[in-house]
C-alpha cells in the first residue's frame, strides 16, 4: 500500500464515518504473529479465530477512533507485520 492508497482510503473514511466513530479492524496473520498485531492495540480487546488448518489467525479489533488519521496510522503500523492481510 502506498501513500496514494492511504490518502484515498482516508477520503472514503471521512465520507462514510462521522468522527469519533467505532471502527472495526479485521486482519489475517500467520499463526504466531497474533501478539505482534495485538500489541498495536494495547487497550483494546481482540477476537481471534484460527483458520481450519491452523496456519493463519483472523484477528478483529473494535476501536473508538477519533478521526480517519488514527485509522490510517493503525493500518500503516500493521503493514509492517510480515504476512499480514488487512480486510
Amino acid at each position: 500500500m502506498d501513500e496514494q492508497w492511504f490518502d484515498n482510503f482516508k477520503i472514503q473514511l471521512d465520507q462514510y464515518y462521522a468522527w469519533p466513530a467505532l471502527y472495526t479492524f479485521k486482519f489475517i496473520v500467520p499463526t504466531g504473529k497474533e501478539n505482534e498485531l495485538k500489541a498495536l492495540f494495547p487497550t483494546h480487546t481482540a477476537t481471534e479465530r484460527p483458520s481450519r488448518k491452523g496456519n493463519y489467525t483472523s484477528v478483529t479489533v473494535e476501536v473508538m477512533a477519533p478521526n480517519s488519521e488514527a485509522v490510517v496510522e493503525f493500518y500503516k503500523a500493521a503493514t509492517k507485520i510480515e504476512g499480514i492481510v488487512a480486510l
